[in-house]
């Protein structure tokens, strides 16, 4: 589709896009019901299933892995060098969901893998790309199927859609003093207490969707709330509640972000892009189920909406990522347009919808990037100009999204290397479903990427294709 037609329908069609986005609660009953189907299928098989991986299995001919089966995966210019599955990180649940990491400041670099119960730690050998589980901290109340974490400095932020279950503040140099190699045959790895080993217990929200980390400012974020005074049907709308965790120990509220109402996800920036009103302002660009949703947060008594963009396809706004430190494109998954067949999605294919956000006041849908897969996509990081894409079924993408100050209409996007972690759907090339993948973290110096399964658990993989072409 042209620029100039997309952004047409975009301006006569925004209303329309608005009453036609779903809600967070009902993606999350169609996710529910999907899952309880899976796992009827055997398809949460934990270790039995699903067997532990140490060594290195390079991506050949287009696989990576053990032979045929559950263990055999699709690749393209991605090695496997490491996994664990849920069952192996200590979960009873053996359900995955978010991922993050972390980077000691001696170098040493760990995965924080979220799971139904709970969260395990892992660290990565960052000269083979094994893990080693070394313990777990498990929910603060129940378990339940979403959890994201974040990090500041050395400490994780880790909420849950669990009502009552607040935000966990862990400080992650206590896995510095877990030593599986003092006595590797008798290594047990190490149980936090939720009380005890917390450096805090953030108690001023219930049940939160998301974490967003302003690392710059030390804020901390939770979006889609649910429960608790941080609720669609409270004053704060489930928009962006606001916690200052300037001292880890003491984290506070200034208050909560209800212009625009219920947030999914966001990224937050100290603003250093081409609109020159905004410059050094914190900027938060937010994916609000209807509309890339752009906020000024610089003052946190009155925060500002800067602008309300809705387009074409839009099912449900879910995640996004700025393509660079220019500030000027930015790349928006959504979650529904795939399934409910609508826009340019509706032939199933994952579709990413790219944005020019020059003027923060006005930005425009210039184009769309479509997988060779069919997926649904969930979450994409953007580093040194490609985009790792986390999208259920057809896994870890890695896009090569440089060119998008040359070809707005993304045109000149190229898919360089792909895991596929879902084999189940690989005769059909991909079904539209929400199995597979939940995140990614590609952010270690080391080149390895963590990709956390929803069925199997936290793989370890290095891209092996091109650096960026621009």
């Amino acid at each position: 589709m042209k620029i100039n037609t997309l952004l047409a329908a975009a301006t006569a069609l925004g209303a329309t896009a608005v009453m036609a986005a779903g809600t967070m609660e009902e993606v999350m009953e169609i996710k529910t019901r999907q899952w309880e189907a899976a796992k009827a299928r055997g398809l949460f098989g934990g270790s039995k299933l699903y067997k532990k991986l140490s060594q290195h299995q390079p991506c050949i001919n287009g696989r990576a892995g053990r032979g045929k089966g559950q263990e055999s995966y699709r690749c393209n210019n991605v090695d496997l060098h490491g996994f664990l599955s849920h069952e192996d990180l200590g979960s009873p649940a053996v359900f995955g969901n978010d991922v993050w990491g972390w980077t000691s400041s001696s170098g040493r670099e760990f995965g924080i893998v979220g799971q139904a119960d709970g969260v395990a730690f892992v660290e990565i050998n960052t000269l083979t790309g094994s893990l080693t589980y070394l313990g777990r901290l498990d929910t603060q109340t129940v378990a339940v199927s979403w959890r994201d974490i974040k990090v500041i400095g050395h400490h994780a932020y880790i909420g849950s859609e669990a009502e009552g279950h607040g935000i966990q503040i862990f400080d992650l140099n206590k896995l510095l003093d877990v030593k599986p190699w003092w006595n590797p045959l008798f290594f047990t790895p190490k149980v936090f207490d939720k009380t005890k080993d917390l450096t805090a217990h953030f108690t001023g929200i219930g049940a939160s969707h998301n974490l967003v980390a302003h690392e710059e400012a030390n804020m901390i974020y939770a979006v889609g709330g649910r429960s608790g005074p941080n609720a669609r049907n409270t004053t704060c709308a489930g928009g962006m509640f606001m916690v200052d965790v300037s001292d880890p120990a003491k984290p506070f509220s200034p208050g909560c972000v209800s212009q625009d109402g219920y947030v999914h996800d966001a990224q937050c920036v100290i603003y250093t892009g081409p609109s020159e009103k905004y410059r050094g302002r914190q900027i938060c660009f937010n994916y609000n189920e209807d509309t890339l949703t752009v906020m000024d947060v610089t003052d946190k008594k009155a925060p500002v909406v800067v602008s309300r963009t809705p387009y074409v396809g839009n099912a449900y706004s879910h995640q996004g990522w700025l393509v660079d430190s220019s500030m000027t494109f930015l790349l928006l998954d959504d979650e529904l347009d795939e399934m409910n067949q609508v826009g340019p999605a509706a032939d199933g294919h994952t579709t990413t919808y790219i944005f020019n956000v020059t003027n923060l006041e006005a930005p425009i849908n210039t184009g769309i990037y479509k997988s060779p897969a069919r997926s649904i996509d969930h979450n994409q990081y953007i580093v040194k100009g490609l985009s790792y894409q986390a999208n259920y079924g057809s896994g870890l993408r890695v896009v090569d999204v440089s060119g998008v100050e040359r070809d707005p209409t993304g045109g000149n996007f190229k898919e360089t290397g792909f895991f596929d972690c879902h084999p189940e759907d690989d005769d059909v090339n991909g079904v539209v479903e929400f199995l597979g993948t939940w995140s990614v973290y590609p952010y270690f110096k080391s080149g390895y990427v963590l990709l956390n399964s929803i069925e199997r658990g936290i793989f370890a993989l290095k891209y092996t294709g091109k650096k960026a072409k621009f």
